[in-house]
């Protein structure tokens, strides 16, 4: 997302050199989903440029490439798998998570396939797991299932929350497009470890999107005063004001716990000069 378009010059100078563009994005957030990983495991070149132009302490939340969990569902992935953890080894600590998004027809009846394949996974990192068949989130059962799959594993169970996209018609192109190719996905909002990490989408109209989060200010506090580490990514259809709303969300949270470190300062948009 470092390069999206609406971006350039507004929140972020332009143009730079590719080894430059994570670098200024990293002044805004201080975590950064790693989606394109989904489509092509990237060059280990090119994950040692992310690992330079970012401090130790950002975050990663990296997708495992679709021919682990799409294709191949999870089953025959050794070499793929082997060949994207080679790949982002440079990340070193950044890599907070690697994030297992599962398709929507991977259901609780698929649970010992998950189970089997966490079990096989290094213990070097850290594990979350996004599911998008509604028996998980309609059956009490198994969604207790899936807890306890997790639970061995210690693994995060990722919410994709497009409650606030879904709650009354598209107003815009964005939105219209939003609402044919996003999952619907029932509200949740539990931590199975001390890393939670939420995915929320909210709407183009802002005030729409702040409404549409309230709930997870009051949740991402609490995890906050129980000790835990969450990871908030926050989204809109068409993404233009993704950066200055997440640090609004960011500091909406601090309004309640002011100890929570600031955000870095924004690299300017334009070069600063003497007059």
């Amino acid at each position: 997302m470092w390069t999206h378009a609406p971006w350039q010059r507004r929140f972020l100078p332009h143009p730079l050199p590719p080894g430059e563009r994570l670098r200024a994005y990293a002044t805004w957030c201080n975590a950064v989903e790693g989606n394109t990983t989904f489509y092509a495991t990237p060059t280990r070149s090119t994950v040692e440029s992310w690992a330079r132009q970012t401090d130790p302490d950002f975050r990663f939340v990296v997708k495992l490439p679709k021919p682990i969990t799409h294709e191949r569902r999870l089953t025959d992935t050794d070499d793929e798998l082997r060949s994207f953890l080679e790949a982002i080894e440079p990340l070193g600590p950044r890599a907070h998570a690697l994030w297992i998004q599962l398709p929507g027809s991977f259901a609780p009846t698929d649970l010992g396939t998950l189970a089997g394949f966490l079990r096989r996974l290094p213990r070097s990192h850290r594990y979350a797991v996004e599911v998008r068949h509604r028996a998980f989130f309609d059956d009490a059962r198994s969604g207790r299932l899936l807890e306890r799959v997790l639970a061995g594993a210690d693994a995060e169970w990722i919410p994709f929350d497009t409650t606030a996209l879904f709650q009354s018609p598209p107003t815009s192109d964005a939105e219209r497009d939003a609402w044919m190719k996003k999952p619907r996905m029932p509200h949740r909002a539990s931590a199975l470890t001390d890393r939670p990490i939420v995915r929320y989408l909210g709407r183009d109209d802002t005030a729409r999107t702040v409404e549409g989060w309230q709930q997870w200010i009051g949740m991402v506090t609490e995890w906050l005063r129980e000790g835990r580490s969450p990871t908030v990514f926050i989204h809109t259809p068409d993404n233009a004001d993704a950066l200055m709303l997440a640090r609004r969300f960011h500091d909406d949270v601090r309004a309640r716990l002011p100890e929570i470190e600031p955000l870095p300062e924004p690299m300017p948009t334009e070069p600063l000069t003497l007059f």
